[in-house]
């Protein structure tokens, strides 16, 4: 049985020119059931755009980050697989399809996309700081998580539907963390991850801030895995859980 496909284009001051082209790549390399497009504060020329586009668009007057865009896209699908890219194409379609593969063929519930892992293909370098940056974060992650990849962050994975309803009540990180969260989490409810080697180009007029994103980062790394080691009913962990509030998830808040 064919499994349906939808992909989230989390999108926040995009380049439309450069998006409308990526959606029509998408179409014509991936074929989902519908590409939805999350668009955070956008101006209302962009919006205006956007609505000639073969695209689903959900807007929100303000920035909601990254991870809770692209919640609110997975909560919005009924497809059998979910996947997210991020909307300036640095991701290729022909590489976003490589990870829906594992996902769609049954192979894999969470599929991530690596820039790092040794067959990937970068074919634009970061700067020297954001590489190192990078590289200094995937190094602690692969020490302070129970899974190991080259790749933690890379702007493009797919799971099934089932394995999002695992997780979802367990992500409460709503900026760029959210990925990092969502692995974690998706390793202590057991899920098959497997890591995918990409194409990957980088965009120097990325909206992300590399230091403070890289500190926002760590500080998400440290509550992943604390919430990973929750959800794998950890003895320390659940005893240190008692002594504050936990967040709400995204799911939750989008409730209250």
């Amino acid at each position: 049985m064919t499994r349906s496909v939808g992909v989230v284009l989390p999108a926040y001051h995009p380049d439309v020119d450069r998006l409308a082209a990526y959606v029509d790549a998408l179409h014509e390399t991936v074929s989902p059931e519908v590409i939805r497009v999350e668009l955070d504060a956008a101006e209302p020329s962009v919006r205006d755009r956007l609505a000639s586009l073969p695209v689903t668009v959900n807007e929100a007057s303000t920035r909601r980050g990254k991870g809770a865009a692209i919640t609110a896209g997975f909560e919005a699908l009924s497809t059998d697989v979910v996947a997210f890219a991020d909307a300036d194409g640095s991701t290729p379609a022909a590489s976003v399809a490589d990870v829906l593969r594992p996902v769609v063929a049954g192979d894999a519930d969470l599929a991530v996309g690596s820039r790092r892992h040794p067959d990937a293909t970068v074919q634009s370098h970061q700067t020297v700081a954001r590489r190192h940056l990078g590289d200094g974060f995937a190094w602690l992650a692969r020490r302070l998580l129970d899974v190991h990849l080259y790749d933690y962050q890379c702007g493009a994975k797919a799971l099934t539907r089932d394995a999002w309803e695992r997780v979802r009540t367990h992500l409460t990180e709503p900026g760029f963390a959210w990925d990092i969260e969502l692995v974690a989490i998706a390793d202590a409810a057991d899920c098959r991850i497997v890591e995918v080697p990409v194409v990957w180009e980088d965009r120097p007029e990325s909206t992300v801030s590399p230091v403070r994103t890289t500190l926002r980062l760590g500080r998400g790394l440290i509550a992943a895995r604390h919430r990973a080691r929750l959800l794998r009913d950890d003895r320390l962990h659940t005893l240190l859980d008692r002594q504050r509030e936990s967040p709400p998830s995204l799911v939750d808040r989008d409730h209250r």
